[in-house]
């Protein structure tokens, strides 16, 4: 059997793995970017650590715009 003859693999599952993946790297990212920026504004101006709630709040939105955006160029290039 020649390389022609071989069906060609479904490679749907990998892009899925390769979403999932790149997914909860954004969103952990994204959220320990918050975490220490508010720190470091908490040890700036000090507080209750109000700003690291905030900063971490930030992160977590940004994180989830992320996530939209990347499923959805995901998804324009899926054929499905």
């Amino acid at each position: 059997m020649s390389k022609r003859d071989k069906p060609v693999r479904n490679k749907g599952s990998w892009k899925a793995v390769g979403l999932v993946s790149a997914i909860g790297i954004e969103l952990v990212f994204f959220t320990l970017l918050g975490f220490f920026l508010g720190r470091w504004i908490n040890e700036k101006v000090g507080g209750s650590g109000i700003w690291v709630g905030l900063g971490v709040l930030i992160g977590l939105v940004a994180g989830a715009f992320g996530v939209v955006t990347l499923v959805r160029k995901v998804l324009e290039g899926s054929d499905e």
